[in-house]
Formats: C-alpha cells, sequence, structure tokens
C-alpha cells in the first residue's frame, strides 16, 4: 500500500506498519489517523495477513503524541467532540481487530501515541521507551480513550495519579505497572516482535479473533456474564473445521493445517 505517512511491509503472514514522521515525533495528524484506518480494513480483510505490528521511524519515538498543530486550531467545544470520536473510532478499529496487533514502542510514546498503545493487544517495548498522558500540561485530557482504557488496565487510583500528574514513566515501571508485557534492548526490539507475531499468525484465525473478542467483551462484564460470553464462542469454535482439525491433529500427533474456517 502506498501512504504518505506510514510505511507498509509484509514480512510472510506479518503486516509491519511504521508511524513514518520522525521529525515530528511522529506525531498522530488527522491525515496519518485516516491513513491508519485505510491500514487496518486492508489487514481485516486480508487472509494473507495474521498479524499486525505497530512501530515507530527512528530511534527517538513510536508516537509522540498528537499534531499539536491541529489541536490549537480548534475553536469550538464540537470541534474537540469531533476530533476526540474520529480517533476513538479509529482505535476501536484496531482494538477490535480480528487479528493480534503488536505495539513495538521504540521510543516516546506519549499521548495520543500511548492511547494507539493502549488499544493493541500487546506492547513490546525498548529499554529506552518513555511512556505518558501529560495533557494535563497543555491544559486539556487525553481524548482518544486514554481515561478509559489505561483505568481499566491500571486501577481508578495509577490512573488518575498519572492524568492528574502528567507524569513520564520508563520502561521498567511501565512494565511493573501492567501497561507493558516486555522489555528489550533496544537493537532487539523490532525483530522479537515480528518474532511473536510470526508464531501468534500461524495460530488458528478463527479462535485467535474469538478468544480476543471474549477478553474484551467479557472485561467489561461482571465474571458470570463473561463466562458465558466465553461459553458462546467456545460454542462457536467447536462447529468449525479449524476446531475440528486442531483437535484431530493433537490426537494424530501431527502439526495441525489451519484455514481459517
Amino acid at each position: 500500500m502506498d501512504f504518505k505517512n506510514l510505511l507498509w511491509e509484509q514480512d510472510g503472514r506479518v503486516a509491519i506498519v511504521t508511524f513514518n514522521r520522525p521529525k515530528a515525533m511522529n506525531a498522530l495528524n488527522g491525515e496519518t489517523l485516516n491513513e491508519l484506518e485505510q491500514a487496518i480494513k486492508k489487514i481485516e480483510t486480508d487472509n494473507s495477513i495474521g498479524a499486525l505490528v505497530l512501530t515507530g521511524a527512528g530511534e527517538k519515538a513510536f508516537v509522540g503524541g498528537a499534531d499539536i498543530g491541529e489541536l490549537s486550531a480548534l475553536e469550538k467545544s464540537m470541534d474537540g467532540v469531533a476530533m476526540a470520536r474520529r480517533g476513538q473510532n479509529i482505535f476501536a478499529c484496531l482494538e477490535e481487530l480480528g487479528k493480534p496487533v503488536i505495539a513495538a514502542i521504540n521510543g516516546y510514546a506519549l499521548g495520543g501515541g500511548m492511547e494507539l498503545a493502549l488499544a493493541c493487544d500487546l506492547r513490546l517495548v525498548s529499554d529506552t521507551a518513555r511512556f505518558g498522558l501529560p495533557e494535563i500540561n497543555l491544559g486539556i485530557i487525553p481524548g482518544n480513550g486514554g481515561t478509559q482504557r489505561l483505568a481499566r488496565l491500571v486501577g481508578r487510583g495509577m490512573a488518575k495519579y498519572l492524568i492528574f500528574s502528567g507524569r513520564h514513566l520508563t520502561a521498567a515501571e511501565a512494565l511493573d505497572l501492567g501497561i507493558v508485557e516486555k522489555v528489550y534492548p533496544a537493537g532487539e526490539l523490532l525483530a522479537e516482535a515480528k518474532k511473536l507475531a510470526s508464531e501468534l499468525a500461524e495460530k488458528a484465525p478463527v479462535a485467535l479473533a474469538l478468544a480476543k473478542r471474549a477478553i474484551n467483551t467479557g472485561l467489561d462484564t461482571d465474571l458470570a456474564t463473561g463466562c458465558k460470553i466465553e461459553a458462546h464462542y467456545f460454542g462457536i469454535i467447536a462447529g468449525t473445521e479449524d476446531g475440528k482439525e486442531g483437535t484431530r491433529a493433537f490426537l494424530e500427533k501431527r502439526p495441525a493445517r489451519f484455514t481459517g474456517r
């Protein structure tokens, strides 16, 4: 695919999308968000792609935040609502993508960049990465889901502490809080992210998609309702060709051949 602000690569069954505005810390402007939306739609419908890796160009930033110039141009409350809802909708599409999404965070993930990372399934980071929702220092608040996803991840009190203070976190601190899953030396990050994405891309596609949906949907309910959601999706999987193939392959002591059906 041909983009202005994103780089597109496909390595086997893994798509790698790189935010490519290094002079602007890979900041998310409207054009970049539009391109991200196009990339998500392509990945969702392309059966040759089994997983997505997101990363940033250069060594300084994953995504350094939203485009401050665009933020400063907002004049009316409804303009702000429209901007926030636009970003939220695109990040929701990423979160709901029926394939694993790995953020390979190679530097600063601030503001909209951290919100983008929070919408991904897994966050692998370099030991030089930094995180934060510093919008309070600009007299505003997170607008792309940060107040909601961070609180669900780290709890209400810690989310308030981080958002009220605008404090930056190191990679080690983010790992301790459960915001990220793995920390790697900077030179190893992208290779490790691709390695994991390749491994996940070979799993049963329908099972991956429904496991993701069960987790995302069930977490917003009580335990009993979440278990009913899980049972529903388990029932769907039990009737798929992949479900039958996986169990047969195990019994026959051979590798499974999943087709996504």
